[in-house]
């Protein structure tokens, strides 16, 4: 029998550490619980917390026996995990400006609740963003039932950076905008695959924008206001982390990073209100940061 679950409290939780990962989630229990057992499994970045954020329409999600066996799995690994409910439901950019409140970390992880990462995953992260001093870093997901179907034409839009990342301005209309196809289906495998990289490896490439997992230095995201344009776009929208990320990378730089520990588990989404795009609105009323 699976006993009651402490959330923990958000004064408790709010601490500086080197990382938390901030997990917006609805109506999703399987693959919230297939997401907390791959930072369960995470080495290399000892202490880091995991803010659990859920608009469920019934129980939350981490009330489910396994995303409950995982909460407890990672408190008992040494991970301080908050685990709360925001509702009434007022889209995206609200939830992930509300789960950017509740941390003081140097570093913030947005993961998607249908994201598995695999070991070692966070310390390349966090090593790569350290490494290179820009606002963000990011792992493109691989969509795994799109292993054997490899685009050759994507791959071109793969460009290294050769030193540290500068910053961009990025929009629909520069021809960088397209660097995001290089994220769909399993392209970054097919890429990662072709560089050989030798074991513990990793590049750092030019980037649009990167969904799913987005690592932030949580002060450079602050700086260029988060997501506070919550308040400027309707509550049925997408593409908010676009919008953050093009305004970090106009101020600070960013970068993906291969190869990435990121899966996507392929699940339909259970967000269907999306009639506009955050990052257009944002984009029209405030170019850049």
């Amino acid at each position: 029998m699976n006993r009651p679950l402490d959330p923990g409290a958000p004064a408790d939780f709010r601490a500086e550490r080197l990382l938390d990962v901030l997990i917006p989630t609805k109506d999703r229990p399987t693959e919230l619980a297939v997401t907390l057992s791959g930072l369960a499994a995470q080495q290399g970045v000892p202490g880091f917390g995991v803010v659990v954020s859920d608009q469920s329409d019934d129980q939350p999600g981490y009330a489910h026996p396994a995303a409950a066996t995982m909460v407890r799995a990672l408190r008992y690994r040494g991970h301080p995990v908050l685990l709360t409910r925001r509702l009434p439901r007022r889209g995206l950019a609200e939830h992930r400006a509300f789960l950017l409140a509740a941390s003081a970390a140097r570093y913030v992880l947005c993961l998607d609740d249908d994201v598995w990462l695999e070991p070692g995953t966070l310390h390349r992260l966090v090593t790569a963003i350290e490494e290179l001093g820009c606002g963000f870093v990011g792992n493109g997901v691989h969509g795994l039932s799109y292993l054997h179907d490899v685009r050759p034409q994507t791959h071109r839009h793969y460009q290294e950076w050769s030193d540290r990342p500068v910053p961009e301005r990025i929009g629909p209309d520069t021809p960088e905008w397209d660097r995001a196809q290089i994220h769909s289906a399993a392209n970054l495998l097919h890429v990662t695959e072709a560089l050989a990289l030798p074991p513990g490896g990793w590049r750092a490439y030019r980037i649009s924008w990167i969904g799913g997992c987005v690592l932030y230095d949580r002060a450079k995201l602050v700086d260029c206001g988060g997501f506070d344009f919550w308040r400027r776009v309707p509550p049925r929208h997408q593409g908010e982390d676009v919008a953050a990320q093009l305004a970090v990378l106009a101020r600070h730089g960013g970068a993906g990073v291969l190869p990435s520990g990121a899966y996507h588990l392929e699940s339909p989404t259970t967000v269907t209100d999306r009639d506009v795009e955050a990052w257009e609105v944002v984009l029209t009323e405030e170019p850049g940061c």
